[in-house]
């Protein structure tokens, strides 16, 4: 039979993807760029110029992403034991190649003589950034160390990419591996009857009678957000703040803690081995911020800013618990009190405003904004190859002409990773025969799922995920570079690709972008004025916790990497600075570090500072909407021109102030989370 992964397609054939395909087409593919690197190399001209040298390299990377990307995606939204395995058993071929590439001394002798010879200043910007760039990452692959240490390298980024991955697999498996089955309904008493519905398909799909309360997301808010009973709050918040730990229900089970220990260890000798004093350092190098220092104080100084305004709100949540009969405020009360005060301080509950947000009015509600600010239209396709019956496909389309297409996988279910992303399905891209390659990205949410016959009604809070995403996906399909290595989010420093999805998030907050947005599943009827206002006066509840609550996470991140304190456990890395920033300490058992995924499996190591540094960015662009139209054709097109269609190809801060005129203030990310003035 032949291999799916081998063969050309326009969309990947996902239906025909099968375990026992993965490897066999993987190292086809390294195996073909082998042979023809050398042979590219072995008969170097005299001068290599970008169609002698980056187009065939261009070639043999859009070779391997067509063979690997839809594997990757399977592996996160359709995880079995064949894919997993087979998916895990080509990380170290792939982890090789990229050693044996950003070490090949030809390779990188004939991009040094790109840079030195006059075809260089004939290039074009974005030409030049890649090149600047592929010089760099060059050197961050060791391509100067002596031989013994270039392997070590390789030793390292192999067992790096291996602890990761099976750090993100554990995260999955201790995440499906508890459940509570429950008969009696009383016990369930405070959930909406959407979540009844929804703990009720869960006990169908388990073939039992009743109930059950699980650990995927939406059902972990609901039992944290509404469930009366404390006793159940506080045995699914054990369940759930232990994941792939030694403590909780399933002690030792998945245990991340040796793994997180190791990937320290490891990213620190490849840091040392670079040259750099730890790994934070190292992780910089390619983004926008200058230094460790600057990193620490921005984080320290946004931590003080909001501290005042967090204990205010914790005082506040104490005075209303202990008013309704909770004197001892515990973490699996605070979602639970949180809505009630939020309840009697607004009249207004997240389960209220979902039936004015049924998915596909939020869709064209989304599309309906971006199709004015953009002037690009949206419209979905049946006809395509899908992996789950809940997989949708979109076309962008601009001037009549199709210009990129996305991939939509909404829903929570077992065997799909947890969270909400955006990926590169494949990059805009002109080919060498003069045609254009269109983009495609895949957006994937974990929403609660259509149940007891409504459609998907999203809380606003998964609305706004979804603009986020959404967000991301416009970076990576609105793109104008024709390079791959600049193309949509490519080449972007990371602690910019955050500015676009944030960004998009502000129009789940204006009445403009309300009206589009939200219409009742049943009459259609818009989002009535009095919700209107109480949503809107709602929206800094609790803002001081939540910045709070980021920044901990965003330290801790960036001073383990730092290594502030080698004789410091993680543990007590976290307490550390939870004991320097946090108003609210969560119990002994709580081993939260054991699921970041974000910096132990994903790519924000060092990095998840990004999100606010980027917030301060994305605050600051909208606010000239604010001054010029939230719907402005005009300023709409100077984002997308400015910051969309550039992708990698210059300095995120030279774009920001093409667009916004200055460099950015972190007055107007203050202003919208509330954070001005005295705190009362």
């Amino acid at each position: 039979m032949s291999n799916p992964l081998l063969q050309p397609y326009d969309l990947p054939p996902f239906s025909s993807i099968r375990a026992e395909h993965v490897k066999p087409a993987i190292e086809q593919v390294l195996a073909d760029s082998r042979t023809q690197l050398a042979h590219l190399l072995d008969h170097a001209p005299e001068k290599w110029t970008w169609a002698t040298l980056i187009e065939p390299l261009d070639d043999m990377g859009e070779n391997l992403s067509r063979a690997w990307s839809p594997v990757g995606h399977l592996n996160g939204v359709m995880n079995t034991p064949e894919l997993r395995e087979a998916y895990n058993s080509c990380l170290p071929l792939l982890s090789e190649f990229s050693t044996e590439m950003g070490q090949n001394q030809k390779l990188f002798e004939a991009y040094q003589q790109l840079a030195d010879n006059t075809e260089f200043a004939m290039l074009d910007q974005t030409q030049k950034t890649i090149i600047e760039h592929a010089l760099r990452d060059f050197r961050l692959s060791g391509i100067a160390l002596p031989q013994a240490q270039q392997k070590r390298y390789g030793d390292l980024k192999l067992r790096l990419s291996d602890l990761q991955s099976r750090f993100s697999n554990q995260v999955m498996d201790a995440t499906h591996a508890w459940s509570r089955h429950i008969n009696d309904s009383s016990i369930l008493d405070g959930l909406p009857e959407s979540a009844m519905a929804q703990t009720r398909q869960a006990a169908e799909a388990q073939e039992l009678e009743g109930w059950v309360v699980n650990l995927e997301f939406p059902n972990y808010f609901a039992v944290m957000t509404y469930a009366h009973d404390r006793a159940l709050r506080e045995e699914v918040y054990t369940a759930y703040s232990t994941r792939a730990s030694d403590q909780g229900p399933l002690a030792g089970e998945n245990d991340n803690a040796p793994l997180i220990d190791e990937i320290l260890s490891l990213r620190q000798e490849l840091a040392e081995l670079l040259g750099y004093a730890n790994y934070a350092e190292l992780s910089l190098v390619t983004k926008m911020a200058d230094s460790t220092d600057q990193v620490v104080s921005f984080l320290r100084d946004l931590g003080q800013r909001s501290k005042p305004f967090a204990e205010q709100d914790l005082e506040a949540l104490r005075v209303f618990a202990a008013g309704n009969g909770c004197a001892d405020l515990q973490s699996w009360d605070m979602g639970y009190y949180s809505e009630q005060l939020r309840q009697h301080h607004y009249s207004i509950s997240q389960e209220e405003l979902k039936p004015y947000f049924p998915i596909d009015r939020v869709l064209q509600g989304m599309f309906g904004v971006v199709e004015k600010l953009y002037g690009i239209q949206l419209r979905e396709t049946q006809e395509f190859d899908r992996w789950h019956p809940d997989a949708r496909l979109f076309e962008v389309i601009e001037n009549g002409e199709v210009t990129g297409q996305f991939f939509l996988d909404l829903y929570a279910r077992s065997q799909k990773r947890g969270g909400a992303w955006m990926d590169g399905c494949r990059d805009r891209r002109q080919l060498p025969g003069g045609q254009l390659q269109r983009p495609i990205a895949y957006l994937v949410c974990n929403f609660t799922p259509a149940v007891g016959g409504k459609p998907a009604l999203l809380t606003h809070d998964e609305v706004t995920t979804l603009f986020h995403e959404f967000g991301h996906g416009l970076h990576h399909l609105l793109t104008q570079v024709d390079y791959p290595a600049a193309s949509g989010i490519n080449g972007v420093a990371w602690d910019a690709v955050e500015l676009p999805s944030q960004f998009m998030e502000n129009w789940c907050w204006e009445p403009e972008g309300l009206a589009l947005i939200s219409g009742h599943f049943e009459t259609g009827a818009s989002l009535p004025q009095d919700l209107l206002a109480k949503m809107l006066a709602a929206r800094n509840f609790q803002s001081g916790l939540g910045m709070l609550r980021q920044i901990e996470f965003s330290l801790f991140d960036f001073l383990l990497h730092r290594r502030e304190d080698p004789s410091l456990t993680v543990q007590q890395a976290l307490d550390t600075v939870r004991d320097e920033v946090a108003v609210f300490r969560p119990p002994a058992f709580n081993r939260f570090q054991n699921s970041f995924g974000h910096i132990f499996a994903g790519g924000y190591a060092a990095g998840y500072y990004s999100y606010k540094w980027a917030e301060v960015l994305s605050a600051d662009a909208f606010s000239r909407f604010e001054d010029e139209g939230v719907l402005n054709t005009d300023t709409g097109r100077a984002f997308r021109d400015n910051i969309l269609a550039k992708g990698g190809s210059r300095e995120p801060m030279e774009l920001f102030v093409a667009f916004r005129g200055r460099e950015p203030s972190i007055d107007a990310l203050l202003r919208h989370s509330g954070l001005t003035g005295e705190a009362a």
